[in-house]
């Protein structure tokens, strides 16, 4: 009896340290980092941190200091119920800026690292959506949503009163976009503001392209010139045509207004990104070369402010640049770009174009280039994100930050790995498998095979929130994901191959992807395997069920296109569809009847979830009813599920933990079966 005993207690304690599989509600608890800026003396790490919580109101966001001088001490900034966002360092290092709604309505504060509570620097009557500060901290450029025609804060205000006294609800428009990703126009567009920062309150601004009928590309496409007189920014020019092409361009503006000088005239397409370097002589920025395609390479370009000469950087590079900063000694330009499922850091020379790789293991993003030191965030597949310090003696990062460390304790994260296979045309396919969080060798597992959407785009090694591939691993399955024909990270041309042929290679690629990897990884059940996607992900399972229709035990499409003429009268970015359908829908050349999944509905027969928010005006939620009724009226075994108040992706978290338990439970109905 004693001996049991001792089993017993032993048995007892290793279930008491077992580790337990990720959950909806682990991964809504999770911390998420944002803002993270070295200060301009390299001593200082500002990072905001997103702690988690089911409800709403449980949740915090505050700024955290980091010394990076006296090992690496944090200490908490901010204790306010409000979000700070929008950090900006003051040129001393002695001071944060940031955007909070401490007062009502979204402002400008300045916190002083010496001490004392953070001060209010705007009192504007408009919400400040983002600013930037110039190098001297004489001005603000501000992104208001601002009335066309108006030159000041108090034109805007008075038309936002106006409109608020209309007494009926019509909507009145004269040109496209009306409604954009989750919204209706409203008749106010995000305009580029200037103030003269000062020791009292700003309270009025100056619109700077008060002529203008269109929005700026964003506050973070919007730079001071080295010399504080001038602003850059990306934008499209005014004009009837917004929603059917993609040619942004980089202007400058004088801070008291005036002329606008079109930087990237003789480009057709995409500029963006304008960023100067530190000694001034240089603008570097992004262009794309592809009018009307908004996945085209985008090239790092550099214009020399004083000679007036434009260079594209390693143009022979077959990737696209992401992000980028500038070098100490203003010769080097570090990039962050997707190769290979990877998003890596790369290192450019600005004489020469050579290219070096620095870093490319899972995703990074948020580079601080310091002079020995690269500090940049990184996640992957297995590993939420976390803040890391790559010097040039060791080319190995460190973790600066273990925000999540306490969440996962006591969770145990599923193996994952890279894999390769012939795919259509015999070229190089890659993809992603992940073994159940509990794997045990010699036992099959039943199979989740996820589609990414775009469709120019990658699952990747990257910690995913809305498709996060651990949560089905903790579910049981075996994970698939297939970077297909027209994935990014592979070459352009690889990325470009889809377009014209969106159920073409792609569809080949996913069959011999999914037979390759279970012959190779015989754990798979591939005969108990359900497909699931969104947005393009979602196009593929409507096509799949119609022309791949014994490949799976169930569907899950969210978001999915379901009848494509009907698509291009209702999304509102048009640019898209007619790059990739090759025009628009009443060209008879044209594929929307080709590859339009309503067209091969007579070969559905496989039980479908469909799920859709209301306010996705990107594909709108008529797709989604489309092909439910379709398999309701074929009779085929189907559900549906509506979000009102989703766009293209669910957010909310409450939202989040239903959308996983409904497609949980119907795939754990379907492949019980």
């Amino acid at each position: 009896m004693k001996a049991l005993s001792l089993v017993a207690l032993a048995l007892m304690s290793t279930a008491a340290v077992a580790k337990s599989p990720l959950t909806i509600e682990h991964l809504n608890k999770f911390n998420k980092l944002y803002d993270v800026h070295v200060s301009p003396d390299g001593r200082y790490l500002v990072y905001g941190q997103k702690n988690g919580g089911l409800n709403p109101a449980d949740t915090s966001a505050d700024l955290y200091l980091m010394d990076l001088q006296e090992g690496n001490k944090v200490s908490r900034l901010t204790f306010s119920d409000d979000r700070e966002h929008g950090v900006q360092w003051s040129k001393n290092s002695d001071a944060l800026y940031f955007i909070a709604g401490r007062s009502g309505s979204s402002q400008i504060w300045r916190l002083p690292l010496t001490g004392g509570e953070a001060r209010q620097v705007t009192d504007l009557p408009l919400d400040v959506d983002g600013f930037v500060l110039s190098g001297d901290e004489n001005y603000l450029a501000l992104q208001l949503a601002s009335k066309p025609g108006c030159e000041t804060v108090a034109c805007t205000v008075e038309a936002k009163q106006v409109a608020a006294g209309q007494k009926d609800s019509a909507m009145v428009f004269d040109q496209l976009m009306v409604r954009h990703w989750d919204t209706w126009g409203d008749g106010f567009r995000s305009q580029l503001y200037v103030a003269r920062l000062g020791q009292d309150k700003v309270t009025e601004a100056k619109n700077l392209m008060p002529e203008w009928n269109t929005d700026i590309a964003g506050i973070e496409q919007v730079a001071f010139t080295p010399d504080g007189k001038n602003l850059v920014f990306s934008a499209k020019i005014p004009g009837v045509d917004q929603a059917w092409h993609t040619n942004f361009d980089i202007f400058q503006v004088s801070v008291n207004g005036g002329e606008k000088v079109n930087l990237t005239r003789d480009n057709p397409a995409w500029d963006a990104s304008p960023k100067f370097s530190g000694d001034g002589r240089y603008m570097a920025y992004l262009a794309m070369k592809k009018p009307v395609y908004e996945a085209d390479r985008f090239g790092l370009m550099l214009l020399d402010m004083v000679t007036g000469e434009r260079k594209e950087l390693a143009s022979e590079w077959d990737r696209s640049v992401s992000d980028f900063a500038f070098g100490p000694d203003s010769r080097t330009i570090y990039v962050t770009a997707q190769d290979t499922g990877q998003h890596g850091i790369f290192a450019i020379n600005t004489q020469f174009g050579d290219i070096a790789k620095v870093y490319a293991d899972g995703t990074a993003g948020d580079l601080n280039v310091l002079k020995n030191k690269l500090i940049f965030t990184n996640h992957s597949l297995n590993k939420p994100t976390d803040i890391y310090e790559l010097t040039t003696e060791t080319g190995m990062p460190k973790a600066l930050t273990s925000v999540n460390a306490d969440n996962l304790k006591d969770i145990q994260l599923a193996e994952f790995d890279q894999f390769s296979f012939p795919g259509a045309k015999d070229e190089t396919v890659h993809g992603y498998w992940m073994k159940p969080w509990n794997f045990k060798a010699g036992q099959k597992y039943p199979i989740a095979f996820i589609v990414h959407g775009g469709p120019q785009g990658s699952f990747g090694n990257m910690f995913n929130y809305r498709w996060n591939a651990q949560l089905w691993a903790a579910q049981g399955y075996g994970v698939v994901m297939i970077d297909f024909h027209g994935s990014t990270g592979y070459g352009q041309a690889f990325t470009d191959s889809i377009a014209r042929d969106w159920g073409g290679a792609p569809l080949q690629d996913l069959q011999k992807g999914m037979a390759y990897i279970t012959e190779k990884e015989t754990w798979l059940d591939r005969n108990n395997a359900c497909a699931l996607g969104a947005s393009y992900g979602g196009f593929m399972m409507n096509w799949i069920a119609g022309n791949w229709p014994d490949g799976f035990k169930c569907l899950v499409t969210h978001a999915g296109l379901f009848d494509m003429p009907s698509f291009y009268g209702s999304t509102e970015e048009l640019w898209f569809p007619e790059h990739d359908m090759g025009g628009p829908v009443w060209n008879k050349e044209a594929d929307y009847s080709k590859f339009n999944p309503a067209a091969f509905t007579d070969n559905w027969k496989t039980p479908m979830l469909v799920i859709h928010g209301l306010k996705d005006y990107r594909v709108p939620y008529a797709q989604g009813l489309g092909a439910f009724t379709t398999l309701q009226r074929k009779g085929i075994e189907s559900k549906l599920v509506i979000f009102p108040d989703e766009n293209h992706w669910i957010l909310k978290p409450q939202n989040a933990e239903r959308w996983y338990n409904e497609v949980f439970s119907w795939m754990k109905l379907q492949t019980a079966k």
